[in-house]
């Protein structure tokens, strides 16, 4: 694999964020770890992949409040558009220097199409799930 341009500081945050879904029970993903919770969720819907996706702050660039939700609202619309069921939530880094961003958990999504996801709305990268439920990085930069 090619080297990624993201910022070693960058990649160590992501991995260390905690990514909470708002379905009905609640429950946190957190990369590397096994879901038993996401796995009810791809059982329930009968899917075997989904992404953890945000549109704010792209790049890691730090927008204000209100462009990110613009953009955020552009993914739901995007989402909702496509007819992929999806739960919202949000990622915070234990520590939180960070703004917690808004995120979604859409369903059903292939890797190649959660890669397109996330570079439509301009992210170093996205948490892909697959049948495992173990959330990963999908580097996209």
């Amino acid at each position: 694999m090619a080297t990624s341009v993201i910022p070693a500081s960058t990649l160590a945050a992501y991995r260390q964020t905690d990514y909470r879904v708002y379905a009905p029970h609640p429950f946190t993903l957190r990369i590397g770890q096994f879901s038993q919770p996401l796995l009810e969720l791809h059982e329930q819907y009968g899917v075997r992949s989904s992404v953890v996706v945000t549109a704010c702050n792209p790049f890691s660039r730090l927008l204000s409040s209100d462009q990110n939700a613009q953009r955020q609202q552009k993914l739901v619309d995007l989402v909702e558009q496509r007819g992929w069921p999806y739960f919202c939530g949000s990622g915070q880094h234990f520590s939180g220097p960070w703004p917690a961003e808004a995120s979604l958990l859409v369903l059903g999504v292939s890797r190649e199409l959660a890669a397109a996801l996330g570079r439509d709305f301009d992210q170093n990268a996205v948490v892909m799930c697959e049948a495992n439920c173990v959330p990963e990085l999908l580097l996209l930069r």
